[in-house]
């Protein structure tokens, strides 16, 4: 049976060997797995959380950020019973957190790899926000956190930057279904987050529209206690040079206009970002850190 993990429902035959529209094949890759401080506070806690970055991406965005891991497939085959190893080093090395980033291709390989060993801390499901529903459904009983990405709205948009023009139609519905599963967030007396979820606006270069067409969307259909994270944290990356409006950084006007417009909408749980996370220094190394002892 072709797969059809994700909207795009490409129909390849992964098991035999055939790389889908994410370009992943029958083996589950991995380009790092190491302890990330760069989450959101109530993620990365004073330890960080346990990000395991997974190679493919069904969304492949032209300007994202790991485009080496997301559009090249830089990564390392593991097993399900090898990743059930790297929960458990995770774990032992004080991770608050096992976060799944861009997980969605593997989602049967996680599922296996969970049943072998169920992490003791919460587990993360970091995500573009490009997932089927009835994906969703058969991981979420083994996910504590949402962390999904609302990119823009527009179909033309989402066509031009990431080539998927039902970007918006499956992400809604998507969040959607995490916040009925998981809306009731839940802390440690520490403040890290054990239960919820948390969603994410990359505010891009060029296009605050999409950011006031979404928070818009978002005040119609979100409760207001939601936790959002809106990002300035956008650089040029990938091929974002063949296209000029989005080949810079945030301008300071851009994205205070963006911080007003959510708190004028009543959002005001969530995080904001300094400028200075705009920088390459912040995307780690994916150099299979964390992946070294796996022969």
């Amino acid at each position: 049976m072709g797969c059809t993990l994700c909207p795009r429902q490409c129909g390849a035959e992964r098991q035999k060997g055939q790389k889908g529209r994410c370009g992943a094949d029958d083996q589950m890759r991995c380009a790092r797995a190491a302890l990330h401080l760069w989450e959101e506070p109530c993620l990365s806690g004073s330890r960080g959380s346990g990000a395991i970055f997974f190679s493919g991406c069904p969304l492949g965005c032209v300007f994202c950020q790991n485009y080496s891991i997301s559009h090249d497939l830089f990564g390392k085959a593991i097993t399900p019973r090898q990743l059930a190893g790297v929960f458990r080093r995770l774990e032992e090395q004080g991770a608050h957190n096992i976060n799944l980033v861009s997980p969605t291709p593997y989602i049967e390989q996680i599922i296996e790899a969970m049943n072998i060993y169920r992490p003791q801390i919460p587990v993360v499901y970091n995500t573009s926000g490009y997932e089927r529903v009835e994906t969703l459904e058969r991981i979420d009983p083994y996910i504590d956190i949402y962390l999904p990405d609302l990119k823009y709205v527009s179909p033309e948009i989402s066509q031009k930057y990431s080539g998927a023009v039902d970007y918006f139609q499956a992400a809604s519905q998507a969040v959607l279904f995490m916040l009925e599963r998981k809306g009731e967030n839940q802390f440690d007396d520490q403040g890290l987050m054990e239960r919820g979820v948390i969603l994410r606006h990359l505010v891009l270069p060029g296009n605050i529209r999409q950011t006031y067409l979404l928070i818009d969307w978002l005040r119609e259909h979100v409760p207001q206690q939601t936790i959002i994270s809106l990002m300035c944290q956008y650089f040029p990356a990938g091929r974002a040079q063949d296209y000029p409006e989005i080949h810079r950084t945030l301008t300071p006007g851009e994205y205070s206009r963006a911080c007003q417009r959510l708190l004028e909408a009543g959002f005001t749980n969530g995080y904001f970002q300094d400028s200075p996370s705009a920088s390459q220094a912040f995307v780690p190394d994916f150099d299979l850190t964390g992946l070294e002892e796996i022969g």
